[in-house]
């Protein structure tokens, strides 16, 4: 197992909002080998919560401890402009510890810097990139993606980090949870990314763990998270998320973490990370998926501030 062997693991939701209930999912699976762990996430929360189009830059952000210009600590009082609270925020409340936010906004070459630097300060051996869902591994012409940008701009940092002595892990957690890609596609991806040696291993949620991201679901805002745990307490069958725009296939597995190489992932499902591995800043990584015919969550958000 990947995370076996650690020291701290520095586990980062990678997609935005609910995502840092799945990196709790892997801090626990750290402590199960007797790893210690920081959860985080990144500065961007869906458009019920924050009305501005994108993440926020860490220089919008009140309340929280800068380590560098990408990476800040946050605490229950971590505000973005309106007194948005972040879901790191929610869950440093919950917690009752700091929790990590990353603003991806530089695009990845920053992004793996300030996360090497904050790895350094914070002791962590071990970083978790989480994605709940597992859109991350898209193609980019599935059907129901709807938002990759976020999940390639920090899954791309990875390549970034080789040579840096810090260990980077991709997992996957709650497969089909976010609506986006179906079940049956993410096995796809992660089967291909197995295919060519990027199988690190898997875990499950057991009774504690699930118990734990159930009060911490309780405080977080996250659709795609509680329905993994749901799954972890037997539902199958299919619901709907988003106000019902989105289609969940619930299923046991989604109540398991699959661990991937993230190098391995780039060179096989994951296409749009690898196509914005160089991208210098956020809107840029943005510009290359649109030519790519790949519509955003940035793209989204933009038009829906437009027309309101």
């Amino acid at each position: 197992m990947p995370l076996q062997g650690a020291k701290r693991v520095l586990s980062i939701g990678i997609g935005g909002g609910g995502d840092v209930v799945g990196a709790l999912a892997s801090a626990m699976h750290a402590r199960a080998f007797g790893a210690d762990a920081i959860v985080g996430g990144i500065t961007w929360e869906r458009r019920p919560i924050d009305p501005i189009p994108g993440p926020r830059r860490l220089d919008e952000i009140t309340g929280a401890e800068l380590l560098n210009e990408t990476v800040a600590l946050a605490t229950l009082g971590t505000e973005g402009p309106g007194r948005v609270t972040f879901a790191e925020s929610h869950m440093a409340g919950h917690l009752g510890e700091r929790t990590v936010l990353v603003d991806p906004n530089p695009g990845p070459a920053k992004i793996a810097e300030g996360l090497a630097d904050a790895a350094r300060k914070l002791e962590c051996d071990t970083l978790v990139l989480l994605d709940v869902g597992g859109d991350v591994l898209g193609h980019g012409d599935e059907p129901g993606l709807a938002s990759p940008l976020a999940d390639a701009l920090l899954l791309a940092a990875a390549r970034h980090l080789q040579g840096s002595g810090l260990r980077v892990v991709l997992g996957v957690f709650g497969a089909g949870c976010d609506g986006e890609l179906t079940l049956v596609e993410v096995m796809e991806r992660i089967s291909e990314v197995a295919n060519k040696g990027g199988w690190l291993g898997a875990m499950g949620l057991d009774d504690r763990q699930a118990q734990t991201l159930e009060a911490a679901i309780a405080n977080v805002p996250t659709e795609a998270s509680a329905m993994a745990v749901r799954c972890a307490r037997g539902a199958t069958g299919r619901t709907t998320i988003r106000q019902g725009r989105r289609t969940v296939e619930l299923s046991p597995v989604a109540a398991i973490t699959f661990y991937l190489d993230p190098l391995v992932a780039m060179d096989t499902a994951a296409r749009l990370a690898d196509a914005v591995v160089d991208a210098p800043s956020l809107e840029t990584a943005n510009a290359i998926l649109r030519r790519l015919g790949v519509r955003s969550e940035l793209d989204y958000e933009t038009d829906m501030a437009k027309s309101r």
